[in-house]
């Protein structure tokens, strides 16, 4: 039971990669258009806040506080997440 479940973890987590590879590959487009980084950034994290509210809320609703709050750890926790597998590419 825990291989299957680790297996389905594994498989969540390519697929989360690959669709992250998918928002990279269009920031960095945007990007080659002439639009700064930081407009690039501002514009993908805008959109996440867009369809966080919407996943959470449907169309027409919007997050509480209590619901910002548990978006907002989400998004630091994967933050963290990232940087801790940066800092150890770099840690030989």
């Amino acid at each position: 039971m825990n291989d299957e479940r680790n297996t389905d973890r594994q498989t969540a987590l390519e697929s989360v990669q690959e669709l992250a590879t998918r928002f990279v590959d269009l920031a960095n487009a945007m990007k080659d258009e002439g639009h700064s980084t930081a407009r690039v950034n501002g514009g993908l994290m805008f959109a996440s806040c867009i369809y966080a509210t919407y996943s959470a809320a449907g169309n027409e609703g919007y997050l509480q506080d209590t619901g910002v709050n548990k978006v907002t750890a989400v998004y630091r926790r994967n933050l963290m997440t990232l940087q801790k597998l940066k800092r150890n590419a770099q840690s030989p």
